[in-house]
């Protein structure tokens, strides 16, 4: 870790932070390979932190990934990256080595929008052709479609991400992270539906509330795995009622699954069901292509640059806050 860095945190972050990171054993602190990328397995630290994981780990990623697919520097034609939304600090990484490889190997560049990636990659995985895409990830909760020249936002959280509200809840269950499968296990457990907040509005979900009121339940000593069963079942049943919502609005047969969250079997299956009651087609990628991966990042490029998109390799930037329907969509 940068030195000058530590040292910009403030004093009671910087004591909290050493502390722990004295006690990290080789086995706590392990970093997993996963579709040619490395997850930082991270509690709370601040973003820069997690920019500077990302800069000491690019060079590493890119050789193996190359050895991987048994190619050199030299034979790669193009490079995407995800210009946004996300974390500034991870994406400056992304892109600062981004334009480096562009310019030694002069190349086209793409900066590419990564919600649309996840929905690009699950189309050419599945062979979907014209869907409603159910994005569930940590941040992002989104229900997008394409219409009218766009891909639009049609349903979104108003608070939190359903990632963020599974891993909260699981902390709070003494789970840790991440907390999604932990909660999916634990759920398996539950018999009994315990009422929780069911918040849609239109086709908008939040989850604050349902997490407010699952903290207060487990201070009243409600049954830990009845309560993973019941905030399962009832925040999945908001995110399947307004894609069926958007479905039926937009006219689709098809709906998609898109994000980490959409790994969850229960989801999966309440998403099979609506579709099949429905006379609509679900489209499910296999996890390693429903998670972030490095995949979508390259597809959607190679679909950006072949419709005309190129980034300058020396003022490309990123776009932190860079939403889903702002993207203009040249390629269909």
């Amino acid at each position: 870790m940068n030195e000058d860095l530590i040292n910009k945190l403030p004093s009671h972050v910087k004591k909290e932070f050493l502390k722990y990171a004295l006690k990290l054993s080789e086995k706590q602190n392990k970093q997993k390979i996963n579709n040619d990328f490395l997850t930082f397995v991270k509690h709370v630290w601040p973003e820069f932190i997690e920019g500077e994981h990302h800069k000491k780990i690019a060079d590493e990623m890119i050789e193996k990934a190359l050895a991987k697919a048994g190619l050199n520097l030299k034979d790669i034609d193009l490079i995407s990256f995800s210009q946004g939304p996300g974390l500034a600090p991870a994406l400056i990484v992304g892109k600062d080595k981004a334009k480096e490889l562009a310019k030694k190997l002069n190349i086209p560049l793409v900066g590419v929008n990564h919600c649309i990636a996840h929905l690009e990659i699950g189309g050419m995985i599945t062979k979907a052709k014209d869907p409603v895409l159910l994005y569930a990830s940590g941040v992002n909760t989104q229900i997008i479609a394409f219409e009218s020249g766009k891909y639009r936002i049609f349903g979104e959280t108003l608070d939190i991400g359903i990632g963020n509200f599974l891993d909260s809840a699981a902390r709070e269950f003494g789970l840790g992270f991440p907390g999604g499968p932990k909660i999916e296990k634990l759920a398996l457990e539950g018999k009994n539906y315990i009422e929780l907040p069911y918040s849609v509005k239109g086709m908008d979900v939040s989850f604050g509330g349902m997490l407010t009121n699952i903290k207060q339940k487990l201070g009243k000593g409600f049954n830990k795995e009845d309560l993973a069963f019941s905030m399962q079942e009832t925040a999945f049943a908001m995110l399947i009622e307004v894609a069926e919502r958007a479905m039926a609005h937009c006219d689709k047969k098809e709906l998609l699954l898109g994000g980490g969250v959409c790994c969850n079997k229960r989801l999966q299956e309440m998403a099979v069901r609506m579709c099949k009651d429905r006379g609509a087609e679900c489209f499910i990628p296999s996890n390693e292509f429903l998670i972030d991966n490095a995949a979508m990042i390259a597809w959607l490029g190679l679909i950006e640059y072949k419709a005309g998109v190129q980034e300058n390799r020396e003022t490309a930037d990123i776009k932190p806050h860079w939403r889903t329907d702002q993207v203009e969509v040249l390629w269909r």
